[in-house]
């Protein structure tokens, strides 16, 4: 795994915990497939935003509904966030 995409798979999953989503746990549950999983961790990455999310992250929350805005993963992770509400 190269510095970049480390960097961005960490960002992809503190934007999806801090929205109470567990992506290991979609992929395992099939809502989510390994491939679209790379994908978004891969628009993260060629994002021109990311210093926005970072920013986000950094501020204390209890539970974001969405995404910060201007996020690349956005409608996946809100698409994610739906499926389980849902179950």
């Amino acid at each position: 795994m190269t510095a970049v995409f480390s960097r961005h798979f960490w960002i992809t999953r503190g934007v999806a915990r801090s929205m109470g989503l567990d992506l290991g746990k979609a992929v395992d549950t099939g809502a989510l497939s390994v491939d679209r999983y790379e994908e978004m961790v891969t628009r993260c990455a060629n994002c021109a935003l990311v210093e926005n999310c970072i920013e986000w992250l950094a501020r204390p929350q209890n539970h974001a509904s969405t995404p910060p805005p201007g996020c690349a993963i956005s409608e996946s992770l809100v698409r994610l966030s739906r499926l389980q509400r849902r179950r």
